[in-house]
């Protein structure tokens, strides 16, 4: 057969460009099928309403991708346990291709979907796109996981040294067409309509106009670009922790649905240490690279030990005396506490969909150190409102803030205050979030000692940072 039919399944790598299982598909046939399925046994994504709508979005880009090529892309929705192998059948696909996972559920739904095609006419071919090194191919020297960051990023970068990034260069997907007439006519076209249209109005994201991260493989592009062709990203050292600055890249959304890869980060910033020469530029790219080796990181650790998925890495934190109070909780979720960086943080999150990262640690380390809340009630709240919300990434920052997780330093303590202080000096952040501060000195914002006479409609602080940090180390010595 000179093109065998192939089922595409796309997941968390919604584009066209520099797609690995993708490019492996057309190499070996030009008769591909493309499917998405919004896949209901799925724990994470169908309470988020940003993410529903970067996802629509995208969706929709690609969908006008594949038609340009002479194809359309297969819109499903139930579990793709039952649908991969029932729609490959109805194509009469010789074979399915994807690219791997490394979440707990998405590693034995794949694995019962080879179990179920282990005796058909089917194979399956399924390769690493999400992450630039197989989890399992990188180990400490006594041949174990990493747990720590350190040196798993010396050793990340040692084997990104060896690799040649060049090596797909060539494929260019607008020039190829997919050879299914018949299937775009199909009843399959037509239910793919429905389903998307039905959720498509669902979408209720009232902060698409405000969220820095923008949907679609051509506004990732365009973030890159300007990103790495400003002074952003020869900045970034200095910038990256200033709340009011526009410091950082804004493709977190991005990798988290696969919109670009991370191939095409890592190359940019390789291309950008030749051209510069200047010492103070080659440590903020580097600083980058980094925080994409965070990002690598903690797939690394889920991989590696997915029970993280169900609570802390460290033990003894099972036994800790959580306060959990509901009203507190409540009012740190909304932005009301009274502690100014920590609201304008969590409306930032509320209102757009996103929030800085120093911001990040700032309400994490405030939710369990001050607020004495079990740290999975955070990590729930930021799955349910991040654009960019990444099981992974989320859990490994959540553990890192709460001291159970994979983090040498035993007891890591934000003070707020301090936090204001250092990273929103000007309080610029803080009065864009929280407008009925704007009048308020910055002085009495940063110390937390604003008078009552001076505020309007804003509460006062629910508890002292001192006293909480306190009864928590109390807590703490008990464990």
């Amino acid at each position: 057969m000179e093109h065998p039919r192939i089922l595409f399944w796309y997941r968390k790598d919604l584009r066209v460009n520099d797609n690995q299982a993708l490019i492996s598909a057309f190499a070996l046939s030009k008769a591909i099928t493309p499917i998405y399925i919004f896949d209901e046994t799925y724990p994470y994504d169908f309470n988020s309403k940003s993410r529903s709508w970067f996802l629509s979005e995208s969706l929709k880009e690609l969908n006008e991708q594949w038609e340009k090529a002479g194809s359309r892309l297969l819109i499903e929705k139930g579990s793709p346990i039952h649908l991969i192998p029932f729609i490959a059948k109805k194509i009469n696909a010789r074979y399915i291709f994807w690219n791997k996972a490394i979440e707990p559920y998405e590693i034995q739904r794949d694995e019962k979907i080879q179990s179920d095609l282990k005796n058909s006419n089917i194979e399956i071919i399924d390769l690493w796109d999400h992450l630039l090194i197989n989890p399992a191919e990188i180990s400490t020297g006594s041949k174990t996981p990493y747990t720590v960051y350190g040196p798993f990023f010396r050793k990340f970068k040692d084997q990104l040294d060896k690799i040649n990034f060049e090596k797909d260069k060539d494929f260019r997907f607008e020039k190829l067409k997919d050879l299914d007439d018949e299937l775009i006519k199909s009843e399959l076209v037509t239910k793919s309509k429905t389903i998307f249209d039905e959720f498509l109005k669902n979408i209720n994201f009232s902060g698409m106009g405000i969220c820095p991260c923008r949907p679609g493989e051509i506004g990732a592009e365009k973030l890159l670009e300007r990103f790495s062709s400003s002074n952003k990203i020869t900045s970034y050292h200095t910038s990256r922790d200033f709340p009011s600055e526009d410091g950082t890249s804004y493709l977190s959304g991005s990798l988290r649905f696969g919109t670009i890869s991370i191939r095409s980060l890592w190359k940019k910033t390789l291309l950008l240490n030749l051209i510069n020469e200047d010492t103070k530029k080659i440590q903020s790219i580097e600083t980058w690279q980094k925080e994409l080796a965070w990002r690598e990181f903690y797939h690394h650790c889920l991989f590696h030990y997915p029970e993280l998925e169900k609570g802390p890495y460290r033990d003894k934190w099972n036994n800790f005396a959580w306060n959990d109070n509901q009203e507190w909780y409540n009012r740190w979720s909304e932005g009301q506490t009274g502690i100014p960086i920590i609201d304008a943080s969590m409306r930032q999150l509320n209102q757009s969909g996103w929030m800085h990262n120093r911001c990040r640690m700032i309400v994490a380390s405030f939710l369990v150190k001050d607020l004495i809340c079990n740290w999975k009630l955070g990590e729930k709240k930021f799955m349910e409102l991040l654009v960019d919300g990444d099981l992974a990434a989320n859990n490994g920052g959540w553990q890192w803030s709460a001291s159970s997780g994979m983090d040498p330093k035993p007891l890591r303590i934000f003070n707020p205050h301090t936090q204001t202080k250092k990273f929103d000096p000007l309080c610029k952040y803080i009065k864009f979030w929280i407008p009925e501060l704007s009048g308020i000195n910055n002085s009495e914002i940063i110390n937390g000692d604003i008078s009552k006479l001076e505020k309007i409609n804003y509460p006062s602080p629910i508890v002292s940072h001192n006293v909480q940090q306190r009864i928590f180390k109390t807590l703490y010595a008990n464990i």
